[in-house]
C-alpha cells in the first residue's frame, strides 16, 4: 500500500539526474572584468568636478550608489549608497552653490578649500574604481581635483579680467 508507493516515488526521484547538460560550456573569447581605462578616466573627470565644486562629486557618486547604478556593496565605500548619505551630500552641494556666491568666500586654492576638493575627489574617484583598484581611482580623483581646482581658478581669473570684475 502506502509503503510501496513511497518506495516507488523514492526510486523515481533517485533516477532523475540532478544536473542536465543542455549545451556544453564555451569559454569567452575576451576576458570579462572591470573596464579599467574607462573607470580611471571617469575617476579623473569626477575629480575635475570635485575641483570645481567640492560637494557635487560625492553627491553624484552617492546618488548613483543609492540608485543602484554603482555597486559599492562589500567595500569600505558602501556608506555612500546608504539611505541618508546621498541626501546629506546633496544638501551640502546645494549649500556650497549658495556660499560660493558670497563675497567673503575664500579662494578655492586656500589649504582648507583645496584639501577638501582633493579629499572629495579621492573618495569619489575611489568609488568609481571600486570594482578594480580603489587606490588607482583615488589617485585619479586627486589628479582630477587638482586639474579642476587650478583650471577653474585660472578660468575664473581670465573671465574676471575680461569683465573687469570678479562676479560671485
Amino acid at each position: 500500500g502506502q509503503h510501496a508507493l513511497e518506495q516507488v516515488r523514492a526510486a523515481e526521484f533517485n533516477s532523475v539526474p540532478t544536473i542536465t547538460i543542455i549545451e556544453p560550456a564555451i569559454p569567452p573569447e575576451k576576458r570579462s572584468g572591470p573596464e579599467r581605462r574607462r573607470n580611471v578616466l571617469l575617476a579623473v573627470l569626477i575629480g575635475v568636478i570635485a575641483g570645481l565644486r567640492a560637494m557635487t562629486a560625492p553627491a553624484a557618486v552617492s546618488l548613483a550608489a543609492w540608485a543602484g547604478r554603482l555597486n559599492l556593496s562589500g567595500t569600505w565605500m558602501a556608506f555612500l549608497g546608504g539611505p541618508y548619505t546621498p541626501w546629506i551630500f546633496t544638501a551640502l552641494a546645494l549649500g556650497e552653490l549658495v556660499t560660493d556666491q558670497l563675497p567673503k568666500t575664500p579662494s578655492r586654492k586656500v589649504p582648507v578649500q583645496f584639501g577638501t576638493r582633493l579629499l572629495t575627489g579621492a573618495i569619489s574617484g575611489a568609488a568609481l574604481c571600486a570594482a578594480g583598484s580603489w587606490q588607482t581611482g583615488a589617485a585619479a580623483g586627486v589628479l582630477g581635483a587638482v586639474i579642476g581646482t587650478m583650471g577653474g581658478a585660472a578660468a575664473r581669473s581670465r573671465l574676471a579680467a575680461k569683465l573687469g570684475k570678479d562676479l560671485p
